[in-house]
């Protein structure tokens, strides 16, 4: 016992413990009331959860059907374009071959973006089955994952103010920053 603490204060105490034969009503409706919010809890994360899973997933749907051409190279055409056109969303010019097997074409088309110029030379890859082309390099690869940066982004508050998981949320928003950044500055 502590010396400033009186015998009765711990007689009080010993008197408040709950007993296990006699529950009151009081204590029926607090835990009534702690399953209710451990159910609710649950059903926050749950759907939080999910909803980050499909942010991400989404991201990583979209910036996939670009940075297969960029990443599985192998067996690929790849070589460079000059873009001598643009309008409509595409740019186009003449493709001159690089890789082995491949063939030069008199027009190949790249998608119009702020990562693409009328008059210079980039390096691509080419979308099988078609005249259609990617950038290549460094730059491609990054931009062609801008969207999983955006889904980074995006999730990060979710993971914020939904999970309640506040070193996740600055590591993956870091994680997207730090992607959009070195593509902005790749391309």
């Amino acid at each position: 016992m502590i010396p400033a603490m009186p015998a009765s204060a711990a007689a009080a105490r010993a008197r408040q413990a709950p007993s296990s034969s006699s529950a009151s009503p009081a204590s029926a409706v607090s835990s009534a009331s702690a399953a209710s919010s451990a159910l609710l809890t649950f059903g926050r994360v749950a759907a939080m959860g999910t909803v980050t899973a499909l942010i991400l997933i989404a991201g990583v749907w979209a910036s996939w059907g670009t940075a297969q051409h960029v990443l599985l190279t192998k067996g690929r055409e790849q070589g460079t374009i000059e873009v001598t056109r643009c309008g409509g969303g595409t740019c186009s010019g003449p493709y001159t071959p690089v890789s082995a097997g491949s063939q030069a074409r008199e027009r190949v088309v790249v998608e119009d973006s702020v990562a693409v110029a009328e008059g210079r030379t980039y390096s691509v890859v080419l979308k099988p089955g078609g005249d259609g082309a990617v950038r290549s390099g460094p730059a491609g690869i990054l931009y062609a994952w801008v969207p999983l940066g955006g889904a980074l982004l995006l999730a990060s508050v979710i993971v914020a103010g939904g999970l309640r998981r506040t070193r996740a949320a600055w590591g993956m928003a870091a994680a997207g920053l730090a992607l959009l950044t070195a593509a902005f500055f790749a391309v």
